[in-house]
């Protein structure tokens, strides 16, 4: 027998689930504003250099894991400590926007490498 899973948000169209997941996203994207964010891209800019790729002129940043040169669409922003899993919407938006301190330029490589590890981490502890 299936269980029934209640949708309670959005004229009884969303579950919970549905719900969390869009307003974490909405968050998310918000974040792409966050001036502490823009401070450590600036940080890590190495100059203006020839894109091997391109040819053309761009931005290059140094990935702080690696140490390694790419350019912006080579980079993500990424928080030292993790935000992981949080119990209320408060603790996430303060994980999330949290100061440059906790935030660091890294590759797409080592940040998905750091990320797979600390979810496997915090995964491993919710045993």
């Amino acid at each position: 027998m299936e269980k029934k899973i209640e949708k309670t948000r959005n004229n009884k169209r969303w579950t919970e689930a549905r719900f969390r997941g869009f307003v974490t996203s909405a968050l998310r994207g918000s974040f792409r504003r966050w001036p502490p964010k823009w401070d450590v891209l600036a940080n890590a800019c190495t100059g203006v250099k020839k894109n091997k790729s391109t040819g053309r002129q761009a931005k290059h940043y140094t990935c702080a894991i690696c140490k390694k040169e790419f350019v912006a669409k080579g980079v993500q922003i990424d928080h030292i400590n993790p935000i992981g899993a949080t119990d209320s919407w408060d603790a996430f938006i303060e994980a999330l926007f949290c100061e440059a301190e906790n935030l660091q330029v890294a590759c797409k490589k080592c940040h998905k490498l750091k990320s797979k590890k600390e979810t496997k981490k915090r995964l491993k502890n919710e045993d």
